[in-house]
């Protein structure tokens, strides 16, 4: 098993992490590639603005990077506190089964808790039962809210 540190990005990790954001949505989710322009805008976004959002990454032995997670952050009117959506969770293939995705997980939440979040909620396809594998081991619970998208 690689030393791996959990961290987050910074200005030198862009070249990385813009090639993981590339594995993560053309190759896993087989989506358009938004191109590097828009994604090298999205990572320097977060970095200067850590109110709007932050990625931690996974450095395996110190040089590569296998792995990030996404926080964006909103309000929850209920409780009137920030809350955190995380929306990305993603480990290069080769480094999977090493818990990297659990410490990126764990390292989401403590930063939550640690800021003082009411919460964190995410969403995962219906077919992606390693990614629920990993959330109910974490002790997180399904909740009844539908999903709804417009374009």
């Amino acid at each position: 098993m690689e030393a791996v540190l959990i961290r987050p990005a910074t200005q030198s990790d862009l070249p990385q992490l813009l090639d993981l954001l590339h594995q993560y949505i053309v190759d896993f989710y087989q989506s358009p590639d938004p191109g590097k322009e828009a994604l090298t805008n999205l990572v320097n976004h977060l970095i200067a603005d850590p109110s709007a959002g932050i990625q931690f990454v996974a450095e395996a032995d110190g040089q590569r990077l296998v792995g990030f997670a996404t926080l964006y952050f909103t309000f929850n009117t209920l409780e009137a506190k920030r809350m955190a959506f995380l929306y990305d969770l993603f480990v290069v293939p080769g480094t999977r089964g090493q818990k990297i995705g659990e410490r990126l997980f764990q390292t989401c939440l403590s930063h939550i808790r640690k800021n003082g979040y009411s919460h964190m909620i995410w969403e995962t396809a219906h077919d992606n039962h390693t990614a629920q594998a990993l959330y109910d081991k974490m002790g997180a619970q399904k909740q009844v809210w539908l999903n709804y998208e417009i374009k």
